[in-house]
């Protein structure tokens, strides 16, 4: 049986926060973002999302006394840790990761005990298939089935009041992006990345662009670096749609966090966002 090639799309991306969870899920409520209340997965790790339309914003981390689980996913650095892919059948993508010798851990199921908004009680639940650790520097790369959709996208929690609907772009900052991004040439297929004119590479994500970018275009379009960036590949920014760049504003002002204003954007610095570039846009 012919094996299908994974046709990339954005599921959500991972911020690690380790045993800082309080922290920083304060922060990006001062930064605009409605959160859903803590869940606990039964791997031991907990979050909080920000949902949007078509993808979401995890803050991973673990509570005290529970930081001896799940270790692997702490020695990230913090900040943009997880670059996670949709998927309708992770044991179809499992089977081609094999195929071309890019495979990590078998698929794993989880879930998390959840509350819906209309007060019911409900599960998520998620079965998830890796890289290869080795091929992603300084975080994950994996492919999420969702087995439960409308435990997550719930429109009432997609409402934020910064006004952001998506997540449109993920950025890798590496010396040599064609390096950075030669994994995902082996997982979709060389013809999905494509050469851009200051020496990036991108990926179409569905509604989102995967991008491998030298240090000089992340610094011009996120008015810097993270203060410890040592030259080496790494998940560095997002770039955020938003309804009104107006609401964005008035959010970080109430939350008093600082910001650079551009004509048609705004960026919050790294060092304001859990390690995180954030580019806003209308």
């Amino acid at each position: 049986m012919a094996l299908s090639i994974p046709v990339p799309r954005l599921d959500h991306v991972v911020i690690n926060v380790a045993g800082e969870l309080d922290e920083a899920s304060a922060l990006f409520r001062r930064l605009g973002f409605q959160l859903t209340a803590r869940g606990h997965h039964s791997l031991g790790s907990s979050n909080h999302l920000a949902v949007f339309g078509d993808n979401y914003l995890e803050l991973l981390g673990f509570e005290e006394g529970r930081n001896t689980l799940r270790q692997d996913l702490w020695q990230s650095p913090i900040g943009l840790s997880g670059l996670v892919w949709k998927t309708d059948d992770a044991d179809a993508v499992w089977r081609y990761l094999e195929s071309q010798d890019i495979d990590g851990e078998p698929p794993a199921s989880f879930f998390r005990p959840v509350q819906l908004p209309d007060g019911s009680e409900n599960q998520a639940r998620f079965r998830t298939v890796r890289l290869r650790p080795g091929l992603v520097a300084n975080g994950r790369s994996f492919f999420c089935q969702h087995e439960t959709p409308y435990a997550v996208w719930q429109e009432a929690w997609q409402q934020h009041p910064n006004g952001v609907t998506d997540i449109i772009e993920f950025v890798v900052v590496a010396q040599d992006p064609a390096a950075a991004a030669q994994p995902y040439s082996r997982l979709f297929g060389a013809d999905k990345l494509t050469a851009c004119q200051e020496g990036a590479f991108v990926l179409k994500a569905g509604i989102a662009t995967v991008r491998f970018a030298a240090a000089e275009y992340v610094t011009q379009r996120f008015a810097g670096l993270p203060q410890d960036y040592d030259g080496s590949a790494r998940m560095v920014g997002l770039s955020l749609r938003t309804r009104d760049l107006r609401k964005v504003k008035a959010s970080l002002l109430l939350g008093n966090v600082p910001f650079h204003e551009e004509e048609t954007a705004i960026v919050v610095h790294a060092e304001q966002a859990f390690g995180v570039a954030l580019r806003f846009e209308q």
